[in-house]
């Protein structure tokens, strides 16, 4: 791996400093960012293979920025770094939409070895959604906007074809209400009741048994997680 390009995240001068040199040793690309707001202008401007992101930071928090670039449909494979030790940090972090969590203080070559093993895991996917998304059973057609299950076409509506495309797109990751509802109806006012709906009918359609759903699940108190492997 080489050239990839990166967004370090933190407000601590030491940190950015230290992550910079053990990046750039392994001839990777390393931007910088102090604070949230110069991340989140950064963003606009910029793509990046990988955003190492503090928790714990003066103007926002980590988890502020992580829902802001969620919502805005950044998907970009984040890495948190935090202080804290705490189980319900690493929940509510990966609940945002994280991709990874690491707390400090922690090696270096742990930091390294994480991010190649994001950067990797984004790139293959990548390739393998050209033309078409495939998770499991399921079959998303990107060119005919159809999805299968086992070669079957699914009878799904147009905005439960959007919202299930976002899931196929984002495996193994756990969203709110509040994410899919920025991502699929592209407002500010959640409707939870509409979320509710669309995944009760969704899951009519997709799961063997849609009271026991094996692929599109409930995470109590965070919101919803595809499964591809059932």
């Amino acid at each position: 791996m080489a050239n990839e390009k990166l967004l370090i995240v933190d407000d601590e001068l030491a940190i950015r400093s230290a992550l910079r040199t053990a990046f750039s040793r392994e001839h990777m690309m390393v931007w910088e960012a102090s604070c949230g707001a110069e991340a989140l202008t950064l963003l606009k401007t910029q793509e990046f293979d990988l955003i190492v992101l503090d928790i714990m930071m003066g103007d926002m928090d980590g988890y502020t920025i992580l829902q802001k670039l969620r919502a805005d449909g950044i998907m970009t494979p984040i890495l948190m770094l935090s202080g804290r030790q705490e189980e319900m940090d690493q929940v509510l972090g990966l609940g945002l939409g994280a991709d990874d969590y690491l707390t400090k203080p922690f090696h270096l070559s742990v930091l390294i070895q994480k991010a190649k093993a994001l950067i990797r895991r984004n790139r293959v996917y990548s390739h393998q959604n050209q033309g078409g998304i495939q998770a499991g059973p399921f079959r998303f057609d990107t060119m005919k906007l159809e999805c299968y299950k086992n070669g079957k076409r699914l009878n799904l509506t147009a905005k439960e074809l959007v919202l299930f495309r976002f899931f196929l797109e984002h495996p193994g990751q756990v969203f709110t209400r509040e994410q899919l509802y920025h991502q699929v109806w592209n407002e500010n006012l959640v409707d939870d009741n509409t979320i509710m709906v669309y995944i009760k009918r969704i899951r009519e359609k997709i799961e063997d048994d849609s009271k026991k759903p094996a692929y599109l699940k409930t995470v109590r108190g965070i919101g919803y997680i595809f499964n591809g492997k059932g």
